[in-house]
């Protein structure tokens, strides 16, 4: 089974092509604002550096949101039109669990990325990936305020006035937990905003 797992909805994008549970490839790097010039540059040298031809992959995990709006439509464009291509199944993988696999001693981990005025896109797990918040947008104050009393970890590549853990992604976690999802046909991948653009929300006041 050769599984290929793309990223690109928050400040790190993630590239990994495994097979199996063994990795051939796994790197991240920062995501600039000309990533749509340069992702294509980065996915061809993982595969060239894996050995794997493209239309040999089994599965694709396209992590689809929340997140960067620009960002997360680019990945999704990205596996759909692999998948459309190659006739490949496709597997939504959130961006929030995909945070979540980061090693940690609690009970629970929060994953959180900064959605700016107070607000954040957050989710809560355990150390199974079992969802015991689902990914919301929501004021950090309110999020926090729900795991009073709770043994959390909150994980983040984003800074806050409270202690947080550096994300250390552990893409195996992630296949163990999704390597049997019936997935989806390609065109019908979707980006999981969970919230609207700026440009919706301004229409709707007009």
């Amino acid at each position: 089974m050769i599984s290929f797992l793309l990223d690109t909805s928050t400040s790190k994008v993630v590239i990994a092509i495994y097979k199996d549970k063994k990795k051939l490839y796994s790197n991240m790097i920062v995501n600039h604002e000309d990533l749509s010039t340069k992702i294509w540059l980065e996915i061809d040298k993982a595969f060239k550096m894996s050995g794997i031809d493209k239309k040999d992959v089994d599965i694709i995990y396209s992590v689809n949101g929340p997140g960067s709006f620009t960002g997360t439509r680019i990945g999704v464009t990205i596996c759909k039109t692999y998948g459309w291509a190659f006739k490949i199944k496709v597997v939504p993988i959130s961006s929030l669990e995909l945070l979540a696999t980061t090693v940690h001693k609690s009970k629970y981990i929060a994953s959180l990325i900064d959605a700016r005025r107070g607000y954040v896109y957050a989710s809560l797990y355990d150390s199974n990936l079992k969802p015991i918040i689902d990914d919301c947008y929501i004021k950090l104050s309110d999020f926090k305020e729900k795991l009073v009393n709770l043994d959390v970890s909150y994980v983040s590549y984003d800074s806050f006035d409270f202690e947080v853990k550096t994300p250390s992604i552990n893409i195996e976690k992630i296949i163990r937990k999704h390597c049997n999802d019936k997935g989806i046909i390609a065109h019908k991948l979707v980006p999981n905003y969970i919230k609207k653009t700026q440009a919706e929300e301004e229409l709707k006041e007009v």
